[in-house]
């Protein structure tokens, strides 16, 4: 019984010894171990048996701060891009290459794109400076810069590489190209009359032009609409804006012309033009240049009143020339009748004298014929 006793008493001592010597190894510090290719955090066996470290902090690199030397960039202009990177983790890199995209609105204006940098400590920063120029053809708006950088640091002892992607933007503005020409005034303004003034235009930019709203401003008229909404222009798109108005009086009337519009970059712009009309007063109905200036206004609408007189004076002139050859023409058949009439009656007369044996007509009209004697022979006749 005894011996029993002793037995269970070592055995007891012992399970407290093996128990003492576990609390005392498991209050030990631990250190973390994680097998090749396992995640932070956690530890595993590797498959030689072994195990390794779990990975150390990784550095970030961020970009804090850029410029580009003003609210935006013109087209096909050329400027510096100026930007901040900083190491942000707890581990220094080296090795840094640093390269600059600038996709398809921007392109290295001289030099190159790619820079060296040995080494950049944790929470220290650097500075980059890279010519660049914004291509012609961009787009307006925002476009995308991708500042890459390849780096390496050394993580528990072994050295490691990484790298990032950081994009920045730069917003690209297309130069404002949209013309507009001087304002065409009619020849003549009438007073109570319509008139219309009217302007071309044209978009010669890349860019379109966004609500476009023509304004005839001025007192001393009226128009059908003093405000127009003439809407969007395209890119190389072509049009006229016309006003309508109508004076209230002579004189001298005065006017300007508003365009207003947004251009690619959502700038609101607005180009103006003073005009100043003369107007002239309306000619009355009876005054005889009234209706000469109302055709020559309108149109080919009839002929002015000096040539209806001009027409009125040759058809009579016309007429007169006819009554007169008539009555020439007239007089010299009448005149040819009484010829051949003359000329009839002496032939006839002719005839008689020969038969007496007159020679001469003229004496046989007036020369009697003297009478022949019965107991006379027959003789020649005698002339008295």
């Amino acid at each position: 019984m005894k011996h029993l006793t002793r037995r269970t008493i070592a055995i007891i001592v012992a399970l407290l010894s093996s128990l003492a010597l576990t609390l005392t190894v498991v209050s030990l510090p631990r250190q973390a171990y994680a097998v090749d290719g396992a995640d932070a955090g956690g530890a595993a066996q590797g498959s030689d048996g072994g195990a390794t470290p779990l990975a150390g902090p990784v550095p970030n690199i961020i970009i804090t701060n850029f410029a580009y030397g003003g609210d935006s960039v013109a087209a096909g202009s050329k400027f510096n891009l100026d930007f901040t990177f900083q190491n942000k983790g707890q581990v220094a890199v080296t090795n840094m290459v640093v390269t600059v995209d600038g996709a398809e609105g921007f392109a290295i204006a001289g030099g190159t794109n790619t820079f060296y940098v040995d080494a950049l400590w944790a929470g220290y920063a650097m500075t980059q400076s890279v010519p660049m120029q914004a291509l012609a053809s961009a787009k307006s708006g925002a476009q995308p810069v991708t500042v890459n950088f390849r780096y390496e640091y050394v993580d528990a002892g072994a050295r490691s590489s990484s790298q990032s992607d950081v994009k920045i933007s730069v917003p690209i503005s297309q130069p404002d190209r949209f013309e507009i020409s001087d304002p065409v005034v009619p020849d003549q303004v009438i007073a109570g009359q319509e008139n219309t003034v009217t302007m071309e235009y044209v978009n010669k930019g890349k860019g379109d032009i966004a609500n476009v709203e023509a304004t005839m401003e001025g007192e001393g008229f009226d128009a059908t609409m003093k405000t127009q909404y003439v809407g969007n222009v395209a890119s190389g798109a072509t049009g006229t804006i016309g006003y309508a108005f109508t004076p209230h009086a002579s004189g001298e009337l005065k006017t300007t012309l508003k365009v207003t519009y947004e251009d690619s970059d959502g700038q609101t712009k607005t180009k103006e033009f003073p005009l100043t009309m003369s107007v002239a007063d309306a000619p009355a109905a009876d005054q005889p240049g009234a209706s000469d200036s109302v055709e020559g206004r309108g149109g080919d609408r009839g002929l002015p009143v000096p040539a209806y007189v001009a027409i009125a004076v040759g058809v009579v002139a016309v007429i007169a020339a006819i009554v007169l050859l008539v009555r020439r023409r007239r007089k010299q058949k009448a005149k040819k009748n009484d010829i051949d009439e003359d000329w009839d009656d002496w032939s006839e007369g002719k005839d008689d004298k020969t038969d007496t044996g007159v020679t001469d007509g003229a004496a046989a009209d007036t020369a009697p014929i003297a009478p022949v004697s019965p107991a006379s022979p027959a003789g020649p006749s005698h002339k008295a």
